[in-house]
């Protein structure tokens, strides 16, 4: 066990609070919303399948993003599972997705009876890469899910070029990524399906929630149906056309977001400022390394990232990042702390009773989780340390942090 290595705070550093996303001094939650709130409120209208507040969501969604279908549902990763439920895998089919995600990206995958299938990671840019993609797929791919983690575009024009060659769709996790871009086309538009959440730390938020995009009717439309209980509202001879749930968003959710996506935009050039402001401070820190963006890339910032070599700081990671939090900032060092796979439920196949379904279809390659096959993804997760970031953060509050940055690193650097 490493010994903690004692720091002090510099006395020219004074601790200062900074804005949270999981509270009022960092969300951006007033006026707008409680007028939007209202008005559903009076309406006596809380369902969507009568009121007009999540059609008007799903409506200025699409002019957002110029897609031709927008869907709203009940959150991320109801997002996420409505795409694959989409794409409608057979049993034991495989989905490739990445080695750093949450698990609400994964569990869709095993509920619709396919397998996740790990490809590695770039690590500098912690994303999927067609390179890694293509080490993955077999004759089972039935699709690949990219996610843009952090805000940080994927390489979206050689990933597609590889789907499109195999006849493979793609589905965007677009959930840290509102916004961005790569190639000056909107993450979420490169895809057969984007996918899109509002959960309370996201760049807009109602607590929880979700949104779908495509430019594909059939996509689109099976989207739709998954949402309702594939009950075919509108229909002229309706019926529960397939296996779905209720993954329907309600009116008073949809109000909330009609008005956050007034102010998308304005968030999204607030945190890209906020984030060259950090990039310009801490550039120059030796041991450390600002996010690696590609240049034809717009990165709209979840969170920001440094890159730590751990064996230039007394401590490694671990005690920079508890000089950090004593200086009042929560960052946290290895994100989700291991590969997605190492999780219990993977792991050890802990799915439906005791029988391993769908992994006992899967191919021996498929579920083959050492190690070697993934240096990118351990060595990513080995070196980011994770810093909060909102559209709240004044000049003072992004100060403050370089600056508690460079004290801490100092502190510690062993040269």
């Amino acid at each position: 066990m490493t010994t903690p290595v004692a720091i002090e705070l510099s006395p020219a550093l004074e601790k200062i609070q900074l804005p949270s996303d999981q509270d009022a001094t960092g969300r951006e939650l007033g006026d707008d919303e409680m007028v939007q709130l209202a008005a559903a409120i009076e309406s006596g209208t809380l369902t969507s399948t009568k009121g007009e507040f999540v059609k008007r969501l799903e409506k200025n969604f699409a002019q957002y993003m110029g897609s031709t279908h927008a869907h709203a549902c009940s959150h991320g990763t109801a997002a996420l599972h409505t795409a694959i439920a989409a794409i409608d895998p057979e049993p034991g089919d495989e989905i490739i997705t990445t080695s750093i995600t949450d698990m609400g990206a994964l569990t869709p995958i095993i509920y619709q009876s396919a397998i996740p299938v790990f490809a590695d990671v770039d690590p500098l840019t912690y994303n999927v890469t067609a390179e890694t993609i293509e080490a993955a797929l077999s004759d089972r791919t039935k699709a690949i899910m990219v996610t843009h983690l952090f805000g940080n575009p994927c390489r979206m024009a050689a990933i597609m070029e590889l789907a499109r060659g195999r006849g493979i769709p793609v589905i965007e996790d677009c959930a840290q990524a509102f916004g961005a871009e790569i190639d000056g086309r909107k993450v979420g538009r490169w895809g057969d399906i984007g996918c899109f959440s509002l959960q309370q730390g996201k760049h807009i938020t109602t607590g929880e929630g979700g949104l779908v995009v495509s430019d594909d009717a059939d996509l689109a439309r099976r989207m739709f149906l998954f949402i309702n209980k594939a009950w075919g509202y509108g229909d002229s001879k309706p019926d529960h056309y397939f296996l779905a749930l209720n993954y329907r968003m309600n009116e008073l959710t949809g109000a909330v977001a009609v008005a956050q996506l007034e102010k998308l935009a304005d968030f999204v050039e607030r945190r890209t400022r906020i984030a060259a402001a950090l990039t310009a401070g801490l550039e120059d820190l030796p041991g450390l390394c600002t996010p690696a963006v590609d240049q034809n890339a717009r990165h709209t910032y979840w969170k920001y990232c440094l890159r730590v070599d751990g064996a230039k700081f007394a401590g490694g990671i671990d005690g920079l990042a508890r000089g950090l939090r004593e200086r009042e900032i929560l960052c946290a060092p290895r994100y989700i702390q291991k590969p997605a796979f190492e999780c219990q439920v993977l792991r050890e196949q802990r799915t439906f009773g005791n029988s391993r379904f769908p992994f006992s279809l899967a191919r021996p390659e498929a579920i083959d989780y050492r190690r070697e096959k993934f240096p990118g993804t351990y060595a990513a997760l080995a070196s980011v340390l994770v810093l909060p970031l909102n559209e709240k953060y004044t000049d003072q509050h992004v100060s403050y942090v370089v600056d508690a940055i460079r004290d801490a690193a100092n502190q510690l650097y062993l040269g």
